[in-house]
């Protein structure tokens, strides 16, 4: 009996040896394991983009705002409209009518009347400021370039380099207007009259 109890004592002794090593085994084999490491990386890597990345809005909202830097520190050279300045002058340089307010009434290149406060209506007293050479042909926004000319006659006009003086006066709107009629339309727009400086009657307030 005491042969077999110390066989069962080492063989009992032999396998506890040997479990605890399978243990061992595998806690060293968990702590190794790739699939934790990766684990690990790959929630980095999925929370690290979300840190670095740019939503499209602001994307654009930057283009937008470089787009518009550009055009503020480089303005077109040439743009469509005459600038005020240049309306200003080219209202200047118009002939005057005798007796009128001259930064109220203007002749045309053609010599029609216009009214400064009627623009781009298709009234006889309505004026445009009209590209000599058209824009679309190259012309330019330029004091040099500009002339006031009736509405209806510049809508007439287009881009045509062809077209001659007498045939634009063809196209003029004709409406004989009085002295009167001015002081109304005068009234209406200022709330008052002027006359100018070469007018031999009575000044209305």
């Amino acid at each position: 009996m005491d042969k077999e109890e110390k066989g069962a004592k080492r063989m009992k002794g032999s396998h506890g040896t040997e479990w605890s090593s399978r243990e061992e085994r595998r806690r060293r084999a968990r702590s190794s394991s790739p699939l934790k490491d990766g684990s690990k990386t790959s929630s980095s890597k999925l929370s690290s983009p979300s840190k670095r990345s740019t939503s499209p809005s602001a994307t654009l909202l930057d283009v937008d705002h470089d787009v518009f830097s550009l055009s503020h520190d480089y303005p077109n050279p040439n743009p469509r409209s005459f600038p005020h300045s240049v309306k200003q002058k080219c209202w200047e340089k118009a002939d005057k009518v005798k007796g009128r307010d001259p930064d109220r009434w203007r002749r045309d290149a053609l010599g029609n009347t216009v009214f400064r406060k009627l623009v781009g209506c298709p009234g006889c007293l309505c004026h445009d400021y009209d590209h000599i050479v058209p824009y679309s042909k190259g012309g330019e926004s330029t004091l040099e370039n500009c002339q006031v000319l009736q509405a209806t006659v510049n809508r007439s006009k287009g881009n045509r380099t062809d077209i001659s003086k007498a045939e634009l006066i063809q196209k003029s709107s004709y409406c004989r207007v009085s002295d009167r009629d001015m002081d109304l339309l005068e009234l209406s727009a200022y709330g008052n009259v002027r006359r100018g400086p070469d007018n031999g009657g009575c000044r209305i307030q």
